[in-house]
């Protein structure tokens, strides 16, 4: 679709305000039609929910837009054509994201290919040699350019790699990878969810992983600690109904007893590259991994209930432990759109927390 430039400025205005996410952005252009709408709405739907609200200030868009002029790079809106079909698909995916290099990249087959920072060299070797293996076979490999094995498959890949990132679009993390972030964006595909001049911190981690299992239909996990961040994109995957794969490292090692927990936990051994082709080629949306399924978000209802829908009295069914939104429409009788409606007075006005999963709770 072709956007005016009022309402592309408008839906930068409305994901920079405090307390709009990926999830309460769709549900405001759902409710409310357009940006702007939903900009003049927002002071009216904090009141309700018992705060005044103010959005982000003109200049603060302003400035941003210059930034990414300077950095080269360019906004993709969640419902443009050039959208990455896979990463649509997910509830919580990015209403915009600014790129660096070829969009063609992220609509090919696309694999993800993630594991430790910390890691063997045997390993480093792996994800180098099944990265060059799979982007031979036609596939694009995705990973989040941080040190050892996601480097290693950014590297094996070129030019068939999209790299994502926690920071900035302009913003080289960890800096010993800037030449690499640089040949990504000059050679394949550079994705970044936050404003340009963002330094990454902890939590934008868990936002990026979660791009980075979204635009693919399959995650394979090298070589992984249990706690490892490699496990979080590998369960998103899982989550968003995508294939997971791992490859089995020796039990004496630690560094790989992430990888055969989640073997353990369903996902699915693979030991070559063409153990993944035969896994990914016309991947059908039916993964064999069964590693876990995401809860309902609650959030399937039609257009039309979105602009009749009045908020449902859910805030007596809330406390501080997190519930599926779908339990909210079960007990409160209310329709999707009433109950995501209350849901989002609560969260504009600072009192809801959202967590993985589409679970909910009070602040």
């Amino acid at each position: 679709m072709t956007l005016t430039q009022a309402e592309a400025f408008a839906r930068l205005t409305l994901l920079r305000s405090p307390r709009i996410g990926p999830i309460s952005f769709r549900q405001l252009l759902a409710r409310f039609g357009t940006a702007e709408a939903a900009l003049e709405a927002l002071p009216e739907i904090g009141g309700r929910g018992g705060q005044p609200y103010r959005a982000a200030p003109p200049e603060q868009i302003e400035a941003e837009v210059a930034a990414i002029r300077r950095a080269g790079a360019k906004y993709l809106f969640h419902d443009q054509p050039d959208y990455p079909r896979l990463l649509a698909e997910v509830d919580s995916a990015p209403p915009i994201i600014t790129y660096r290099g070829d969009l063609a990249l992220a609509d090919a087959p696309c694999v993800a290919i993630v594991g430790a920072r910390n890691c063997s060299a045997a390993a480093v070797k792996l994800a180098r040699d099944f990265a060059s293996g799979l982007a031979g076979e036609g596939f694009t490999i995705v990973s989040g350019l941080a040190r050892g094995i996601d480097g290693a498959a950014h590297e094996g890949a070129l030019p068939r790699t999209v790299g994502v990132i926690a920071s900035g679009i302009d913003i080289a993390y960890p800096p010993q990878h800037g030449e690499l972030q640089e040949r990504i964006a000059a050679e394949g595909l550079l994705i970044a969810e936050q404003p340009p001049g963002t330094e990454p911190r902890g939590s934008q981690f868990p936002s990026r992983n979660r791009i980075i299992a979204g635009l693919s239909s399959g995650t394979l996990v090298v070589e992984a600690a249990p706690q490892s961040g490699s496990l979080i994109t590998a369960r998103l995957a899982g989550e968003f109904g995508r294939e997971v794969m791992a490859i089995p490292g020796s039990p004496l090692d630690g560094r790989s007893a992430g990888c055969n927990q989640l073997i353990r936990d369903g996902a699915v051994l693979v030991q070559s590259v063409a153990d993944v082709v035969e896994l990914l080629s016309g991947f059908d949306g039916a993964p064999r991994s069964s590693v876990r399924e995401m809860a309902g978000t609650g959030f399937d209802a039609a257009p039309e209930e979105w602009a009749e829908a009045e908020p449902a009295d859910v805030e007596r069914l809330l406390s501080g432990a997190p519930v599926a939104v779908d339990e909210l429409v079960r007990q409160s009788g209310a329709g999707a759109a009433a109950v995501q409606l209350a849901l989002l007075e609560l969260e504009v006005a600072g009192r809801l927390e959202r967590h993985a999963g589409g679970r909910v709770s009070l602040l």
